[in-house]
């Protein structure tokens, strides 16, 4: 038989029978001069035979330390009606019998599950999971856990994770568009459910939510001009999809040139849809113009580290003949050679940003709609020519 143990010091060693009080055993530590008693034998057993599916409830609590429910309850959330040795006697009794809360049921009473929900593009690639480190990171801090779907770049699959999210009683949503979500009737619909809602990195600027936004055109305005101050005239530019977001890297790159009065060559700028073989053949149709390309600047590092691999294998130089730069300082960008300039988002800073963003209008409830940017930073690494090179 299993020695009985004191609630109070937990102690086994000197516990003694003390009579029986309405049908129920009564025990006495020595230890700590405290009277207890205990669940009867057979109920006990019953605790203990258990399945594994079964959980301990607040009435088994109670019955174990012959008091109400809603005493155990209170205790347990340290309301101050209830005296600190009883909340210490009936939390030791939740420890020793395994008992969790039914967050189930709480989330009803409170209408909180404690949750919130994020859609994110895809998670292949560090650019999107480090956002993702970022929101789960700012999320336990407050104690909320996070419910992840990935849309996988496709519109649809975008509005089919949202309506699952919002039919499962999240307390609010993290969303970055894919990069062919062009209308958002999906979102308007459930603006007015009081479920808070923020926007981050691909953003629509038309809706009346809070958003989180990246430096894309001064990113891509600095990373121009440093291919300019490094030398460089004909810069081509691969872009991916026609998406407002991605846009403003375009923008970034126009606004460059026309600072240093350098005119602006449709044939130099593509759009692609990030496969190899699109960005493949959109360098190929440039090494034949003429005057010929001596920069490439791709909006996506991955494709910008495939240009290098394919000029390379052309036996073209790099940074010497052509010089690249990426955009997002994926880890890629560090292990091929030569290692890539790029611009970093700050990947995780906007993560992290959005995570606070929302959780303030969950918990404060906040109500104002905010527009946050995130700065980023020029990365020079081989890829590009420095400016003293490009001088001799």
């Amino acid at each position: 038989m299993p020695r009985t143990k004191c609630p109070k010091c937990l102690k086994t060693e000197r516990i003694l029978k003390s009579g029986i009080i309405r049908g129920k055993q009564r025990f006495y530590c020595k230890d700590c001069n405290y009277h207890f008693t205990l669940l009867h034998e057979s109920k006990k057993q019953k605790i203990q035979l258990r399945n594994e599916n079964d959980r301990t409830s607040l009435k088994d609590i109670a019955s174990a330390a012959g008091v109400s429910v809603s005493t155990v309850s209170r205790a347990l959330h340290d309301h101050p009606d209830i005296s600190l040795e009883t909340r210490t006697i009936i939390k030791a009794l939740a420890q020793t019998m395994d008992y969790h809360p039914n967050l189930l049921a709480q989330s009803l009473v409170n209408r909180s599950t404690h949750t919130i929900g994020v859609i994110i593009p895809n998670l292949e690639t560090t650019f999107f999971s480090s956002m993702l480190g970022g929101i789960q990171h700012i999320a336990a801090q407050s104690g909320y856990r996070v419910v992840t779907c990935q849309s996988e770049e496709n519109h649809t699959t975008e509005i089919a994770n949202l309506q699952a999210l919002m039919n499962n009683m999240i307390d609010g949503l993290l969303i970055c568009h894919t990069l062919y979500t062009n209308t958002f009737d999906h979102l308007k619909f459930h603006l007015n459910k009081g479920i808070p809602i923020v926007q981050f990195y691909r953003v629509n600027d038309e809706l009346e939510i809070s958003k989180i936004h990246s430096d894309d055109e001064n990113g891509a305005m600095q990373i121009t001009e440093h291919l300019i101050n490094s030398g460089s005239k004909r810069i081509a530019l691969l872009l991916g999809p026609k998406a407002v977001s991605i846009n403003k890297r375009y923008y970034g790159y126009l606004k460059a040139l026309k600072l240093h009065h350098i005119k602006v060559d449709e044939q130099l700028i593509k759009h692609v849809d990030f496969s190899y073989e699109a960005v493949i053949q959109a360098v190929d149709e440039w090494l034949e113009l003429s005057p010929k390309i001596d920069a490439i600047f791709s909006i996506s590092d991955k494709c910008a580290v495939q240009i290098i691999r394919y000029l390379k294998s052309k036996k073209i130089k790099i940074p010497q003949k052509i010089s690249v730069c990426g955009f997002g300082n994926e880890y890629t960008g560090e292990i091929v050679e030569p290692q890539l300039t790029t611009f970093d988002v700050k990947t995780r800073k906007i993560g992290e940003a959005a995570a606070k963003l929302l959780l303030e209008q969950i918990i404060e409830k906040k109500t104002d709609n905010e527009s946050i940017m995130i700065n980023g930073e020029l990365i020079v690494r081989e890829s590009t020519k420095h400016l003293i090179e490009s001088q001799t």
